[in-house]
């Protein structure tokens, strides 16, 4: 009964008897103390009374009903409905305002839920639609979602994969694998019923209503291999054709001339001139397509580097010396110490500073080199005061070049050298003129 008797409503009401109390007992004893009858001073006391408990309850229902419509629309907001709006909200009052808030909250709270929902159905059909197998496990190791690849994968149907655990479905070795250190992806040799090849990994933790779950998507390494690999193979039968061709075109024809020349009766008497020039171009031909073929078999044969600590300023200053035709100016850099191939990295910055020096020679223009520590490892910078590049798409295509001499692998194998020691080789032009070339190495790879 206490629990009830202190119930806000009933808390209401009684407030507002106490404040309405003064005022009634006054006039009631205004109304006993007058000279009137006793059927009057009856009914103005019975009056009296009943305004007084009439105001007490209509101002309690005023106040119960108002916080009641609030509750309703609270309660709405809570469950997701948000078809409800308070009205009689244009009054400038303190009921009102709250109304206007509340007004404002479904408006946001509805469209913030259409825009969950819609951008949750968009997730939904890209992770459908993507060529890549997701799946995703709960804290029992059982089976919550997969997409179209993954059903692919396991070739069967989703509803026969859900609820199944890691080991069932043959994916234990992928979800409990050490993986690659720091959390990153890794590659897996592994056979599934739908498929079989190399496998990217990625593995990560999510939560959802609460509960730990486990995010695995598998990758498929080896068509996008085979798709590099036969692009590379176009772009190589390309240039190699190209090549041959430009060498074969002229033998062909030379060699062509010469037999009319020898089965020409009489011949002329400058015929044997005539003969040895041809045979000279053919033999000119041929030692180009030599060198060419050459050139790819260095390429093709670049050993894997054997790391050794090198110094950073002596190898540079080595390189600077061997250039004859200009000074190099050595910018500097800090005093430290790379693990890597010497050798190799001295044929590359050979080849850079070989690069910067022809363009130089073209403008007038100087050359300088120097290191400097990034964020992630150290950088060698080999700068030119040349005319710049021109086309900056095809400098690592191989056996393409603008030189007239040139043989088109030397920033190839630069590339090659620098990613054997897992860096990276840029060029770019400046704003004043010329080329910048930046070979970077990674901090792991220093000391």
């Amino acid at each position: 009964m206490r629990t009830r008797w202190l119930s806000f409503d009933r808390r209401l009401l009684f407030s507002a008897v106490l404040v309405g109390l003064p005022g009634a007992a006054v006039a009631l004893g205004l109304l006993f103390a007058g000279d009137y009858s006793a059927r009057l001073r009856w009914t103005l006391a019975l009056v009296v009374v009943a305004g007084w408990l009439g105001l007490a309850f209509a101002l309690r229902r005023r106040l119960v009903y108002s916080l009641y419509t609030l509750a309703n629309l609270l309660e709405a907001l809570r469950v997701g409905d948000y078809s409800l709006r308070a009205r009689r909200t244009e009054r400038d009052d303190a009921l009102a305002q709250v109304l206007r808030e509340v007004n404002a909250m479904r408006d946001t709270l509805r469209d913030e839920r259409l825009g969950a929902r819609e951008a949750t159905a968009l997730l939904g059909r890209v992770v459908q639609e993507i060529d890549v197998a997701v799946f995703t496990f709960d804290d029992g190791g059982r089976l919550r979602l997969v997409n179209r690849a993954g059903e692919r994968l396991l070739d069967r149907p989703a509803d026969r994969l859900l609820g199944r655990s890691a080991e069932e479905l043959g994916l234990a070795g992928a979800l409990a694998g050490a993986g690659a250190p720091g959390g990153g992806p890794w590659t897996l040799e592994a056979e599934f019923p739908g498929s079989s090849g190399r496998w990217a990994v990625r593995r990560s933790s999510f939560r959802q209503e609460g509960r730990p779950h486990r995010l695995l998507v598998l990758t498929d390494l080896s068509r996008t291999l085979r798709e590099e690999e036969r692009q590379a193979w176009k772009r190589l039968i390309r240039v190699l054709g190209h090549e041959l061709n430009n060498s074969l075109a002229p033998i062909k024809s030379m060699a062509s001339t010469l037999a009319a020349l020898v089965d020409r009766a009489p011949r002329a008497e400058d015929w044997e001139s005539d003969l040895r020039g041809g045979l000279g171009v053919i033999s000119s031909r041929a030692e180009a397509l030599s060198r060419f073929l050459a050139a790819y078999s260095r390429l093709a044969r670049l050993p894997p580097p054997e790391l050794q600590p090198t110094r950073i300023r002596g190898l540079v200053e080595r390189v600077a010396a061997l250039e004859p035709r200009l000074p190099v100016e050595v910018a500097g850099g800090p005093e430290l110490v790379v693990h890597a191939d010497a050798d190799q990295l001295e044929q590359l910055l050979i080849n850079l500073v070989r690069n910067a020096a022809d363009a130089a020679l073209e403008t007038g223009g100087g050359v300088a080199v120097g290191w400097r520590y990034v964020l992630d490892g150290v950088e060698l910078w080999v700068r030119d005061g040349g005319p710049g590049l021109a086309n900056t798409e095809n400098l690592f295509v191989p056996f393409y070049t603008t030189k007239p001499a040139g043989t088109g692998i030397g920033l190839v194998l630069c590339r090659q050298i620098a990613e054997a020691h897992g860096g990276s080789l840029t060029l770019e032009n400046l704003p004043r003129g010329g080329v910048e070339a930046r070979l970077r190495l990674p901090l792991g790879r220093t000391a």
